[in-house]
């Protein structure tokens, strides 16, 4: 299947076995979408493309590229008076949209020559915020406090800590080292000004944070570490060009089809492979599309991470994706050429789509071209691609428990359904009497095979752990343990940090099908962290969110299971790896 592809240096290849129907569904498709016109309605910001409701009010990143090129001035400018002001750390302070594409921006590219380095704050962790407060120098630290709606809990919380934290350090002045990026109007924009910060921008009430890679909300970070936004954005135009085009070779329509017929035909899972170098792209994806089609109980579920493994451990529900850069070498123990073969390989049963890059900054480009195929997908699917009411749900019950803890100075009771050691198990009624009744003994091995035995073909396996993210150990003890259940029960898996896949993937979690088994860790901190002028403290808000996430899980019938590990946290997690090994086996 051919594409118009909008540079010549990148180029999209499609493999769609015969067995699996999608080849004449695709061609079928494609051909209606053209002969109606769709996708000049789409670009017309025709509510009728997908549910008739309010979808064209959220379609102003159709027409990012060219709006932030013309704009594009006023943040090099700002960017170089940051990098003449002496900054050497840019810290952004947000969750979700606000922070993926910065977080991909800071990962692939790095900063510029004399620009100051990019991180990212995304989690509630107490030892994740304290790790990341001790190798700061406030007097060269600029934050950026960004939230698309200016009350999110989160980056709310975090600008409330290291206001505090900088009004000791820096004195009277602390407004000269924050900026924020906010829609106009917002709570934030008020508190902002009222602190004197640097500098406020504005992102675009018609943008919704999933979407806003190329707007503000990525392209001020963007300059900020020295990139050559102009190169970047003028990529992004071309494949916006491109996908602009009624014809079925349009790059971002034959993606989108694809996406949409597959998940139709109940090849819902996109198996996201990358070239090394563009590893962080899969995580903004993963929020593109499972906060974009995961609702009124359908999702394409997003499956980011996975290493390439036996033909053997797939099953016929997976369509994968590869972005590949030509002549990216070995990372994380993988090559190109690993993923290759594997692909050669598993395309006589399964969908591959492959996406070849010629140069990283191309990248710019893929960013359009999903953002336009998930809409696409959307109507195949027939749902708004562009609301997230599962997302909501969460903050409401997270929002409930620390107005409860604020309250009585401590959250809602709660008893574990069995201990072992350290370690205690939680579920609601339905759960906890399923998994003890298939149980073969009273050990935590046998509850964990009893819970893992839930697992069928065509499910996936969720392992979500509200623990230290950027802890080396604790993320490779648990990518080893997803990756048993892969090889083990053939069946998809996806390992997401809370509380940053609450604003991502968790909206598919909840909303889409029911073919999820979840396992949530949970742990005691070691240490707390107040949040200034608040009652509840960082541990507290953690909490909170996790229970709030788990309630959500099983008010929506899900099987779910958490695990909760008190005293050492290394010591617990080496029991639990152990036991979980042992329940696969």
């Amino acid at each position: 299947m051919k594409t118009a592809e909008a540079s010549h240096k990148t180029s999209m290849t499609v493999n769609l076995p015969a067995g699996t129907g999608l080849n004449k569904s695709v061609e079928d498709y494609l051909t209606a979408f053209v002969k109606d016109n769709l996708v000049d309605a789409l670009w017309g910001r025709e509510a009728s493309v997908w549910t008739n409701k309010d979808e064209s009010s959220w379609l102003d990143w159709l027409t990012l590229p060219e709006r932030e090129l013309k704009n594009i001035g006023e943040y090099k400018k700002f960017a170089s008076e940051i990098k003449e002001a002496g900054f050497k750390k840019v810290l952004l302070l947000g969750m979700g949209g606000s922070s993926l594409a910065p977080e991909v921006f800071s990962v692939t590219y790095g900063n510029a020559p004399g620009y100051p380095a990019l991180s990212i704050l995304d989690s509630t962790d107490p030892s994740q915020i304290r790790a990341i407060d001790s190798n700061l120098d406030y007097a060269t630290t600029l934050f950026v406090v960004s939230s698309k709606s200016g009350s999110t809990l989160e980056p709310n919380i975090f600008m409330r800590h290291f206001v505090h934290q900088a009004k000791a350090k820096l004195g009277e002045k602390f407004g000269e080292h924050f900026v924020a990026i906010t829609d106009p109007g917002s709570k934030l924009e008020g508190e902002a000004k009222a602190m004197n910060f640097r500098r406020i921008f504005h992102g675009l009430p018609g943008v919704g944070g999933r979407y806003s890679a190329l707007s503000p909300f990525g392209v001020v970070p963007m300059c900020l570490l020295g990139m050559d936004a102009e190169a970047f954005l003028g990529i992004a135009l071309q494949m916006a060009n491109s996908c602009r085009q009624n014809i079925k070779e349009n790059p971002g329509l034959v993606l989108g089809a694809i996406m949409g017929q597959a998940q139709v035909s109940g090849i819902d899972k996109l198996t996201i492979f990358t070239s090394p170098s563009l590893y962080d792209f899969g995580a903004w994806l993963e929020q593109l599309v499972a906060e974009s089609t995961g609702k009124v109980g359908k999702a394409i579920i997003p499956v980011d991470q996975e290493l390439p493994g036996q033909p053997s451990v797939y099953g016929s529900d997976r369509l994968f994706v590869f972005v590949k850069l030509e002549g990216d070498s070995t990372a994380h123990g993988v090559q190109n050429g690993a993923i290759e073969t594997f692909l050669d390989q598993i395309q006589e049963k399964s969908p591959v789509v492959r996406i070849v890059l010629s140069d990283k900054i191309d990248l710019a480009g893929e960013f359009f071209r999903f953002e336009f195929a998930t809409a696409v997908a959307g109507a195949v699917m027939q749902i708004n691609p562009f609301d997230q009411p599962d997302v909501e749900f969460s903050k409401i019950e997270t929002r409930e428990l620390t107005t409860a803890y604020e309250q009585t100075g401590h959250l809602p009771s709660e008893s574990p359904f069995f201990t072992e050691g350290d370690i205690e198990l939680y579920s609601d009624e339905k759960n906890a009497f399923a998994i003890e009744k298939a149980a073969q003994a009273k050990t935590l091995t046998a509850m964990l095979k009893a819970h893992l035995d839930r697992l069928s073909a065509g499910d996936y396996f969720a392992l979500l752990a509200y623990l230290h993210m950027d802890h080396n150990e604790i993320e490779s003890t648990l990518f080893k343990m997803r990756m048993q259940v892969r090889d083990k029960k053939h069946v998809a898996t996806c390992l997401g940090f809370g509380p940053r896949f609450l604003h991502s993937t968790g909206q598919a979690y909840k909303g889409g099908s029911a073919s999820g088994v979840f396992l949530q860790v949970t742990a005691d901190d070691s240490q707390d962290l107040p949040v200034p002028d608040a009652r509840y403290t960082f541990s507290v808000v953690k909490s909170a969110q996790a229970r709030g996430d788990f309630q959500v899980l099983t008010k929506r019938d899900r099987r779910a299971l958490r695990v909760h590990i008190k005293g050492d946290l290394k010591a617990g997690l080496a029991k639990l790896k152990e036991s979980f090994y042992d329940a696969l086996t």
